[in-house]
């Protein structure tokens, strides 16, 4: 048997985890972008079992911001790769909030964190994952030889840069949202 746990995150409590990434970011400057890559990665392949669904699910989507920075044709703007850098260093340190070793609740935190970071980058994901659909169907095509997957793919880039850029601009400036940490 299933049942559903929902819980409301108020100004306060979001203060709170913004308070908690603006110190993991200031205690991940001494990472280097491999370092804080490489742990996410291992968060994400060590927590694979014995966790709860809630928690799998969530870690998943680690993944996806990894891919966001090493796809080299992807070519994430400066703004993008440093807010997605600065929200994977939060999961370098596994004496976060709740300590990762503790049975179940261990991941919780994290869980969490990522939702709210998901949540803020939304629309920098949805356009990545927009350019990687694109890529997959495009490369199956054999179709103007004048035009090189270089140039197709920096237009479809391009487009979805520009978006992502309208898109937070226009969130900057009347919502209240997570990303302020960035």
């Amino acid at each position: 048997m299933a049942f559903e746990v929902t819980f409301e995150l108020k100004e306060s409590d979001l203060e709170y985890f913004r308070n908690v990434m603006r110190e993991s970011k200031s205690d991940a400057k001494s990472l280097s972008e491999a370092e804080i890559l490489a742990n996410a990665k291992i968060l994400s392949e060590d927590v694979k079992t014995d966790v709860p669904e809630f928690v799998s699910d969530r870690i998943k989507k680690l993944g996806t911001l990894v891919a966001m920075i090493e796809d080299s044709e992807w070519k994430i703007p400066d703004e993008a790769r440093a807010d997605v850098l600065s929200a994977l260093a939060y999961f370098s340190d596994p004496e976060d909030l709740v300590p990762d070793h503790i049975p179940v609740l261990g991941f919780l935190d994290d869980a969490i964190m990522i939702e709210l970071v998901v949540e803020e980058l939304k629309d920098d994901i949805e356009a990545f994952l927009e350019f990687c659909k694109y890529r997959t169907r495009e490369e199956g095509r054999h179709g103007d030889a004048d035009v090189t997957r270089d140039e197709w793919l920096d237009s479809k880039r391009k487009e979805l840069h520009s978006r992502m850029r309208n898109r937070r601009s226009g969130r900057s400036g009347g919502r209240s949202g997570f990303r302020s940490v960035f």
